[in-house]
């Protein structure tokens, strides 16, 4: 065998071995992962666990959840729930939140440092500030907030019912609304109310930007644009509807369109591929990822449940305060 021939057999043979070698790996990945559900399953029962999961988790996050939705259907549906323990596949508020609905239950938080960055924008002492400065208005806040200053809210809102509560307050109340500017505008252009804005925003939505939208319209012609209302007003502007994810998920199958490009955090195509197969569902940017959502993975999951970390409470002062502001916008949109 000459050299040439030589060399070319080997880098047969070394190709030949990487792609066994992946065929391996692939298998040992899958079978780790079964074991990890498995365990998982065993030690919920155990626990007498309930596992929710936003959204815009991973997709196995999501599908091991016994819920997935939005952060505050999440919440109220783990509170009906006979469950001792809420496991929350989410952020830090989203955990406070939990726990304030459920004072009675362990609320665990699998990754400790998954939080919310429009929510840290604004703390109570700067809520209170800007209080000062309107005495006599009444304060709304979205519910991508910490347990703080919800307490001193008079109401919460999400962006599914923003706009039917806000539309529902007295016409002669000032209205503050924290923390997202963008959402806020959204609910001031659609109600025609006037609103005083706290300059937070959502940095992932910040980071689609209208030429990803029009260059995907470009690619899928025919498609429709689902945006939701924390994108900035240029996206805004050029989308077809303006959803929560909820509404989302409720919108697809009322419409006659087979492909819809999605302006929000990426992993709700997850959920929607899932839940209609028979459509097509295109992120309009890679770039569209929260950092923090994507922290929890299947094994923080095992190791929260058997360790029992990592625990969200919220002061009881601090939790009743906010309950009163979160059953208020229940009474008003439930």
């Amino acid at each position: 065998m000459d050299c040439k021939s030589h060399i070319s057999n080997l880098k047969f043979q070394i190709s030949d071995f990487r792609f066994l070698f992946q065929i391996l790996e692939f298998k040992y990945r899958v079978r780790f992962q079964m074991e990890l559900i498995e365990r998982i399953q065993q030690i919920k029962t155990v626990r007498n666990a309930v596992i929710l999961a936003h959204n815009y988790q991973i997709g196995p996050v999501q599908d091991i959840a016994d819920y997935t939705g939005d952060s505050l259907g999440l919440s109220i549906q783990a509170s009906k729930t006979d469950a001792d323990v809420i496991v929350f596949c989410g952020v830090h508020f989203m955990a406070e939140t939990a726990a304030i609905l459920s004072p009675d239950k362990a609320v665990l938080l699998p990754e400790k440092t998954a939080g919310c960055p429009m929510a840290d924008m604004i703390n109570a002492e700067q809520l209170a500030e800007m209080k000062a400065k309107h005495p006599d208005a009444l304060v709304v806040t979205y519910v991508n907030s910490t347990a703080e200053v919800k307490a001193m809210s008079d109401y919460c809102c999400t962006s599914g019912n923003a706009v039917e509560l806000v539309a529902s307050l007295p016409k002669d109340r000032e209205i503050l609304f924290v923390p997202d500017q963008n959402l806020g505008a959204f609910v001031m252009e659609r109600t025609g109310r006037k609103m005083i804005l706290w300059p937070g925003y959502c940095p992932t939505h910040v980071w689609i930007e209208p030429e990803a939208v029009e260059a995907m319209r470009k690619e899928h012609p025919g498609a429709v644009v689902l945006a939701h209302p924390e994108c900035t007003p240029a996206v805004r502007a050029i989308s077809d509807e303006l959803l929560s994810t909820g509404q989302m998920l409720k919108f697809v199958p009322k419409s006659d369109a087979k492909t819809f490009i999605i302006a929000t955090e990426i992993g709700i195509v997850h959920t929607l591929k899932k839940m209609y197969p028979d459509r097509e569902f295109v992120p309009v940017s890679n770039r569209a990822v929260c950092p923090n959502m994507k922290k929890i993975s299947l094994e923080k999951i095992l190791w929260s449940l058997e360790d029992m970390e990592y625990r969200i409470a919220v002061p009881e002062d601090i939790a009743a305060k906010a309950r009163l502001s979160l059953e208020r916008m229940i009474e008003i949109v439930p």
